[in-house]
């Protein structure tokens, strides 16, 4: 069998490859319990243009993301491409970590796990499993909510949080965002992040205390082994496409 999506394997285009895989993040977030319906907001940047970002338009829900339903828009909260309208805090908080932090992919949910652990007040995350240990130093904290995000000098302070070397916010009483160079990275940082919440909020729930690893562990943990069959870049890829084939299965109509 082959490794690759029936529906990847079909596309040639960056822009087409980029509208579908940002259709599958959205419904495989459906799949994996990520979502809120038709609140919160995934945007990747169109390749070869700037200030111009694909985004799934308000009020159509995850599980019914099409490659041809997502619009484009720019940081003026324009609709350049397709139909609908942009949800004023997507484009408050998406476009400026786009522009200031060079993101590819912008990836904002309320999720469950991430959210409960975001509502204590100490809310970080500890590598205290080998799969937080790859978190370990790649959060930043934003421990102040003030409301909704209604300007861009919202998103501009939180690309100022996030700088050069972080790619996961946490969002205190609020939820979680992520961002990467390609939606198999982004999606699969989102994903296991949820996982690594869970798993360190069901622990905590025993009321015994949490066995932290060494930072000399985490290091070896975070360190590329040049003998590893696969390297990050080729795991992210294979992840994504493997859950692409799962949506061919259980979720069709992504690519359409």
């Amino acid at each position: 069998m082959s490794v690759h999506s029936l529906a990847a394997a079909r596309i040639a285009d960056p822009v087409q490859l980029a509208r579908l895989h940002l259709a599958a993040a959205l419904r495989l977030a459906v799949l994996h319990e990520l979502d809120e319906g038709i609140d919160n907001h995934f945007t990747v940047a169109v390749p070869g243009q700037e200030d111009r970002y694909l985004i799934l338009p308000f009020g159509l829900h995850w599980s019914e993301a099409r490659a041809s339903d997502l619009a484009v828009f720019d940081e003026a909260g324009r609709t350049i491409e397709g139909q609908g309208v942009v949800e004023l805090s997507a484009r408050c908080i998406h476009a400026p970590i786009h522009r200031l932090c060079g993101a590819n992919v912008v990836l904002h949910t309320h999720q469950t796990w991430a959210l409960a652990l975001n509502m204590l007040q100490d809310n970080r995350l500890l590598p205290t499993s080998q799969t937080a240990a790859f978190f370990d130093g790649r959060i930043v904290y934003d421990d102040g909510y003030n409301g909704l995000a209604d300007t861009l000098a919202e998103g501009e302070r939180l690309a100022g949080l996030l700088g050069a070397d972080k790619h996961t916010v946490f969002m205190k009483n609020h939820g979680v965002l992520v961002v990467g160079d390609t939606v198999a990275q982004a999606y699969r940082r989102l994903y296991r992040l949820e996982r690594v919440c869970r798993a360190q909020l069901l622990a905590m729930g025993s009321g015994q205390r949490l066995q932290v690893l060494p930072p000399e562990v985490v290091a070896r943990v975070q360190a590329p082994n040049p003998d590893n069959t696969h390297s990050l870049a080729e795991r992210e890829r294979l992840f994504f496409e493997a859950m692409m084939r799962v949506l061919d299965r259980e979720l069709p109509g992504y690519a359409d």
